[in-house]
């Protein structure tokens, strides 16, 4: 199964309240010129001329040259200005020219380069849903197959209970770990994947007993009994659309998972929040990943950090926390603040969990470090 990606870029000339009330910096290093090349991103670009690379807009807010300065293909070439009260501007050449009096290059528009790199990206666009226990209920989904086999692929029949529509394509999914509000437990979402495509041979009938009957087109894994099936989206042409901003509302929220599975990672790495449509979340919103500053104790024999105290230190403080008694050891465990350790960028937003990629990180990130624009 074959996907088309348009990676458009979007970056509204709206002059949103937060940008009036900020200073625009360019880099010291930030190049003047600057020709686009196969393979970069936006947020790439971004960096080599801002240290907060979400402040896009505004470099381009006043490019007098385009109708439509949003899209930047590769081969243009970007001009570093400065207007009459010294405000940075960031203008695209029309046309390259050479130094012979007759000829000139233009360059060829294609695709325009992406926001972020879209091999980290495409394949949770693609392939990975975070689908609430409603939105799970009623699909149909997989008994068997027509071997004796616990795990099908590519070729098999399939055996689903469930209404399917006559020659129509659906895609299989398999259910997995729910992703958990790490302070109220709450089940937010359950991570589903696409494993395979399949086409309807029978309907089926429920009422007689007769399950449907699908073959199995393409698959990305082994499908097992109970995956899921949906129809799959008409078309699969995706236009990804990021309007780099920061929330204007206040936004706290932590990592719960990782994409790889792992607990700590780094930049280019795609992370899922406990925060999403609830709390007002869209695609293309920039974060700041905090991570708290390691707690110490201070006791008698000066201040450690807890990995250092003593046997009785770690007790002593974990009774206290525990049953909230007094301080009988002169210890004071001081627990410190949160610090800023990266950034990340929102590209799928639910009810409530997103999909984010860390764009930058001065630390190794870790599940259960927080989210924040405040």
């Amino acid at each position: 199964m074959k996907h088309s990606f348009t990676a458009l870029i979007m970056a509204t000339c709206i002059a949103f309240s937060a940008f009036a009330q900020e200073t625009l910096t360019v880099k010291g290093d930030a190049p003047i010129q600057y020709t686009v090349k196969d393979g970069d991103t936006l947020w790439d670009i971004s960096k080599l001329y801002l240290s907060s690379p979400w402040q896009w807009q505004m470099l381009w807010q006043q490019n007098p040259q385009l109708s439509n300065p949003h899209l930047i293909y590769p081969g243009d070439v970007l001009k570093l200005q400065f207007d009459s009260q010294g405000l940075p501007l960031l203008l695209l050449d029309k046309g390259v020219k050479k130094l012979s009096p007759v000829a000139r290059v233009t360059v060829q528009k294609s695709t325009a380069i992406p926001t972020l790199p879209m091999a980290l990206i495409e394949p949770l666009i693609a392939f990975e849903q975070a689908l609430s226990e409603q939105d799970l209920k009623g699909h149909p989904y997989v008994l068997g197959a027509n071997y004796n086999v616990k795990l099908a692929t590519q070729g098999h029949v399939l055996y689903v209970k469930g209404d399917l529509e006559q020659y129509t394509h659906y895609g299989i999914y398999n259910i997995g770990d729910p992703y958990l509000d790490p302070k109220s437990t709450e089940i937010l979402a359950y991570e589903v994947r696409l494993v395979g495509t399949a086409r309807v041979l029978a309907e089926g009938n429920l009422a007689q007993g007769a399950p449907a009957k699908v073959r199995v087109e393409s698959a990305k894994r082994e499908i097992k009994a109970s995956d899921i099936l949906m129809p799959l989206s008409k078309g699969h042409s995706f236009s990804v659309q990021f309007n780099m901003l920061r929330p204007s509302q206040e936004v706290n929220g932590t990592i719960i998972a990782s994409d790889n599975k792992l607990r700590e990672f780094g930049a280019t790495s795609v992370v899922i929040l406990n925060i999403g449509k609830e709390q007002q979340l869209k695609e293309g919103h920039i974060l700041d990943i905090n991570k708290r500053s390691p707690t110490v104790i201070e006791g008698n024999k000066g201040p450690r950090y807890v990995e250092d105290a003593n046997s009785l230190e770690k007790f002593t403080k974990s009774v206290r926390e525990l049953f909230g008694t007094e301080n009988t050891d002169n210890s004071v465990v001081w627990t410190m603040p949160e610090e800023k350790v990266g950034e990340l960028m929102v590209f799928k937003v639910y009810d409530k969990v997103s999909y984010a990629l860390v764009t930058d990180a001065t630390q190794p990130i870790r599940v259960g470090d927080s989210v924040s624009v405040n």
